[in-house]
Formats: structure tokens, sequence, C-alpha cells
């Protein structure tokens, strides 16, 4: 289950984890498509999250 309600910054796909019980239509009508990713900044140091988001970025 993902908790985006926790202090740590946190990316989840929204598809198979909080929309997951909807149907495909379902989830197209409320925005969540296969490529959608979450993100939920937390209360790291900026830098931290900068530099986790451009390495995950290099990695797509």
């Amino acid at each position: 289950v993902a908790n985006i309600g926790d202090a740590r910054s946190l990316a989840i796909h929204p598809a198979t984890t909080t929309h997951s019980q909807l149907s495909a239509d379902e989830q197209a009508q409320a925005g969540v498509t296969p490529g959608y990713v979450r993100l939920s900044i937390g209360i790291e140091h900026i830098d931290d999250i900068i530099a986790d988001l451009d390495q995950a970025l290099e990695k797509a």
C-alpha cells in the first residue's frame, strides 16, 4: 500500500497502487494512465531530492 502522507518523498504508479481497484475506464476518467507516475515530495534536503530525481530520469 502506498502511503502518500509520508514525510519521505515517494514516486508511485497509481494504476497499480492507489487506483488498482478501478477498471481501465474508471482509471481513464480519473486521469490515471499506464504511464502516469505520482510524485509526493517529502522533507528530505532539496539537493537529495533533486539528485534522486535526476538519477531516476537518467535511468528511465
